[in-house]
């Protein structure tokens, strides 16, 4: 296949499917922009899923990006799965326990999102109503634990270390 045919398409492992996969490849640091640029892949591939080498299929990439960045966001809302973090705010910690628990329920069972507060789909953030009071969720992506730089790619969940934010309105 070659590089036209690939546009639209990913590579995955021929034997699980997995889109985790790399190849050989040369880098060339360039000074002028200080960073690596590829220079040259090779055939020898390996899959992460299956900790094997492997050979590679090009297939039409599952779902656009921001349909993996949702189903992510939503497991991690909903059910706390995957790389991340919950903070929660001054503001609704100081509204007592009950309040507090109440919100983070409030957040996990969240469904009302529309064009006006989802505009991209991808189920970062929301607006709801919890004992009279508005609260909000918003979900920030980052390259790590530390929070020192923003995740270059939220659709991998390898690479992203979420954190959602529940805050009172007033707060933001």
């Amino acid at each position: 296949m070659d590089n036209e045919d690939k546009i639209g398409n990913v590579p995955r492992c021929r034997t699980c499917g997995s889109e985790r996969v790399v190849l050989d490849a040369w880098a060339c640091f360039n000074p002028d922009s200080g960073m690596w640029e590829l220079e040259q892949t090779f055939d020898d591939a390996f899959c992460h899923n299956c900790d094997a080498a492997t050979h590679l299929e090009w297939m039409k990439q599952s779902a656009p990006p921001h349909l993996r960045i949702r189903e992510l966001n939503d497991q991690f809302r909903t059910n706390g799965k995957g790389r991340g973090t919950v903070l929660v705010t001054q503001g609704i910690q100081s509204e007592g326990a009950d309040f507090m628990l109440s919100a983070i329920v409030a957040v996990r069972g969240f469904t009302e999102f529309s064009e006006d507060n989802d505009p991209w789909g991808e189920h970062d953030f929301g607006a709801l109503d919890v004992a009279g009071q508005k609260v909000f969720f918003k979900l920030d992506y980052y390259a790590d634990e530390t929070l020192s730089a923003g995740s270059e790619n939220p659709a991998n969940e390898s690479m992203t270390f979420r954190v959602m934010t529940i805050l009172l309105a007033r707060e933001y």
